[in-house]
């Protein structure tokens, strides 16, 4: 695609053709400019016209009603009701708890028998940003836990059938709805219980029921399958590089460096949609970004960029000194989890290598399979063994 100059014309499923852009320069220029939207009922003319059915695969992605898809005055509402329970300070005062739930994993990884191989993407980086979420919107219920990881998997999957994309689109609102309606009479200090409480002040007037539900779809999408990516590609980019494992134990590169590295060379969301052109937009090598054309923000690509980062940009390298990434977005829209999302790995990574020194890979790095998405990107399973093997 980079060939093809900053942006490149990309069909999605069912021939939907958008821009792909990888230029991180064209993409923070885009992902600030008041001409590019992120509401389809305004600025999408296949969606306008009807042409996007329920049947489509990412029709969850443009669908929803929240802050992921508003554009201007809408967007500042819809943000301003979250922002506050996404502050850093609020975020550190997790940590316990963040520390808690991963110790509590590792406890469950060492009972495994020895010798015995372990998935850490199902054991580790799973269950500990879905319990931290469920933890904000007040979630007790296990089965309501699994069912929202679920649906999050499906909807990530790109490649999904009528059958599932339909489905997922059902049981999500039934699991949510029922979140709601449980919340409305029993609520309590979670982030649920203070939408509702947005919702029905002013009879509404500030968020609208969909709004509500939305908006809860949009945390829990946002805030699990990316740390869960973000945890995966670490581990599995230390693990196949020792030598960068080692400047962390020596001391000479912190787990800072080892996540902001991680972010920028394996983007736990590859390519995110959609964005729509308000007007036409001139890019440099002579494309025009025609008014309603649809656009991906190629956040994968724009972090192995050549151009930025030298010609070993798509290296694992802790003493980088440009980290720079678009991992969590830029402009209005920069990503609200960002701050919990780094205190997860802070405390996550460190935990799982200090536990367990002789962690190694438990299949060779070519035989991992990359998830079915092109948005999510991360691994099905990432078996290891925990301990070093002994010769009999």
């Amino acid at each position: 695609m980079r060939e093809q100059g900053p942006a490149a014309r990309v069909e999605l499923p069912d021939g939907v053709v958008a821009w792909a852009v990888s230029s991180p320069a064209v993409l923070k220029q885009l992902l600030t400019d008041p001409r590019i939207s992120k509401d389809p009922r305004q600025h999408w003319p296949a969606w306008i016209n009807g042409e996007i059915s329920p049947e489509w695969p990412l029709f969850t992605w443009v669908a929803v009603r929240n802050m992921f898809t508003a554009y201007g005055s809408d967007h500042r509402r819809l943000r301003g009701l979250i922002a506050k329970a996404f502050t850093a300070r609020r975020m550190a005062a997790l940590r316990p708890r963040v520390e808690e739930i991963a110790g509590g994993l590792l406890d469950r990884l060492a009972a495994a028998p020895h010798g015995e191989t372990v998935d850490l993407r199902e054991g580790y980086a799973y269950p500990i940003p879905i319990q931290v979420i469920c933890d904000l919107f007040g979630i007790e219920d296990e089965a309501t836990r699994d069912g929202l990881r679920e649906c999050v998997d499906s909807i990530f999957h790109t490649s999904a059938d009528a059958a599932e994309v339909t489905a997922t689109y059902a049981r999500i609102y039934e699991i949510l709805g029922a979140l709601v309606a449980h919340k409305r009479e029993h609520p309590g200090e979670d982030m649920t219980s203070v939408l509702i409480s947005a919702r029905d002040e002013n009879d509404g007037a500030g968020l609208s029921e969909q709004e509500l539900v939305d908006t809860l779809l949009l945390v829990v999408g946002a805030g699990h399958e990316t740390t869960v990516n973000l945890l995966d590609n670490a581990i599995h980019l230390l693990l196949t590089h020792p030598d960068q494992l080692a400047l962390v134990r020596d001391g000479k590169a912190d787990w800072g460096d080892v996540i902001e590295e991680a972010l920028r060379v394996e983007a736990p969301v590859a390519n995110l949609p959609l964005r729509y052109a308000v007007e036409d937009i001139e890019l440099d090598g002579g494309i025009t970004l025609r008014k309603g054309d649809a656009i991906i923000a190629a956040y994968a690509a724009a972090g192995r960029d050549p151009g930025q980062h030298g010609a070993d940009a798509d290296r694992f390298d802790l003493t980088r000194a440009d980290k720079d990434h678009l991992a969590f977005g830029h402009g209005v829209h920069f990503c609200l989890g960002a701050p919990l999302a780094r205190l997860e790995a802070e405390v996550a990574l460190p935990a799982l290598f200090e536990r367990f020194p002789d962690l190694a890979l438990a299949t060779p790095p070519e035989g991992l399979r990359p998830v079915e998405s092109f948005i999510s990107n991360g691994h099905r399973t990432l078996p290891a063994r925990l301990h070093a093997t002994v010769a009999a």
